[in-house]
């Protein structure tokens, strides 16, 4: 059994409680005042940044909407992102067209509605762009290289390497575009600091050659995300982080460094949410199992698609649990008609040996990357409910 007090308070959990006592599960409840202490220690910490919160990590309107009031900016991949960040009425001019994989019409649908910051890592990309977005802002985003002490690493598929960023902030400039910087993503739930300063130096470096052989000043930093939230492997405190990054900009960059940009997700939406399941079945393999496997009514196609592989290993505990519960391991799944939909099994959760049918799961830090990857119904199973607790 986890210390559930390393994870939330006893208040916030008596609190969570009461909300959540009769709502149907599986479902996710997201705390705003977590949210709100998320936003305003990121922004104590990194006082010199701008922050884009990452929509897809958590996209309720709610979540949005207190973000914009402390003075957020946003970090887009799609027009329907567009469309709700429009209808609650957020200026178009806070927005960051973060996706490298776009279409040509989603570009002019920004730029029609304002939107002049664009991300990009290609040159067909850049093409289209100058095309249909003449004269904005754009930053290439470049790979980095190892990013495997993230949970999640975002190599591989996204990015290009230095000696192409360079060609295409060049190109950029051709093109009537205004080249304003170069990102990078360490990979969500970075647990390595030091992965930040293999970055920043490889941005450095490129920015002073771009200047000192074509002329170029690029004004901008994108760190993108990368900051962990509380799961059960351990990781740095957020203020660590912020110390040794703020070093790597004073090394690269000296005291008067570029614009910096964050693009943080996880990290200020994590530990809001807590999802509640049920226990479905209690089964065995064999007469002689050592494990049983405990079926929940949440699984990998309705809000925990990141155990994939064991990635992340969220916090859980059980309405059984007491301080003096006799506990073995057990093996989690969900309920879907898919061998895949296994959650953990290399990873052996204790959970109490008299945990039965009907009792509740709940997973904490559920609060970024669940209802938001949730399938719209696969085998009938309804999309992860939300409810909002002030």
């Amino acid at each position: 059994m986890i210390n559930r007090t390393e994870f939330i308070s006893d208040v916030e959990w008596e609190r969570f409680l009461d909300f959540s006592r009769g709502l149907e599960t599986p479902c996710v409840v997201i705390s705003l005042q977590t949210i709100e202490n998320n936003y305003v220690t990121l922004r104590e910490l990194f006082p010199y940044s701008q922050i884009y919160y990452a929509v897809k990590a958590n996209p309720e309107r709610a979540v949005v909407s207190t973000l914009a009031e402390l003075g957020a900016n946003f970090d887009l991949a799609s027009r329907e992102e567009l469309d709700m960040i429009l209808a609650l009425n957020i200026d178009p001019a806070r927005v960051s067209y973060g996706n490298t994989i776009k279409k040509l019409k989603d570009i002019a649908y920004f730029y029609e509605k304002g939107v002049r910051l664009f991300a990009t890592d290609s040159e067909e990309d850049l093409k289209n762009i100058a095309s249909a977005a003449p004269g904005s802002k754009v930053y290439v985003r470049i790979i980095v290289e190892d990013s495997s002490s993230a949970d999640w690493p975002l190599s591989r598929k996204f990015g290009c390497h230095s000696d192409m960023a360079y060609d295409l902030l060049v190109a950029a400039w051709d093109l009537g575009l205004t080249p304003s910087g170069i990102s990078f993503h360490v990979g969500s739930q970075q647990r390595d600091i030091g992965q930040w300063d293999d970055a920043i130096a490889k941005t450095k470096y490129l920015a002073s050659t771009l200047e000192e052989e074509k002329g170029i000043h690029l004004d901008m930093v994108n760190m993108g995300g990368g900051f962990p939230a509380p799961y059960m492997q351990p990781a740095n405190k957020l203020s660590e982080y912020a110390a040794e990054i703020h070093r790597y900009l004073t090394n690269a960059f000296g005291k008067d460094f570029p614009s910096i940009i964050l693009e943080p997700g996880r990290s200020l939406t994590g530990n809001s949410g807590i999802l509640i399941s049920e226990v479905v079945l209690i089964s065995r393999k064999s007469n002689a199992a050592l494990n049983r496997w405990v079926y929940l009514d949440a699984g990998k196609f309705n809000g925990l698609i990141e155990t994939l592989n064991e990635a992340i290993k969220y916090p859980i505990v059980t309405s059984r649990d007491s301080p003096f519960c006799k506990e073995a391991e057990a093996i989690l799944a969900g309920p879907t008609c898919d061998s895949t939909d296994i959650l953990y099994e290399d990873y052996k959760y204790k959970l109490p040996v008299d945990l039965a049918i009907g009792d509740r799961v709940y997973f904490l830090s559920t609060g970024a990357y669940t209802a938001s990857y949730a399938s719209v119904g696969f085998n009938g199973f309804a999309p992860l409910k939300t409810y909002i607790m002030p």
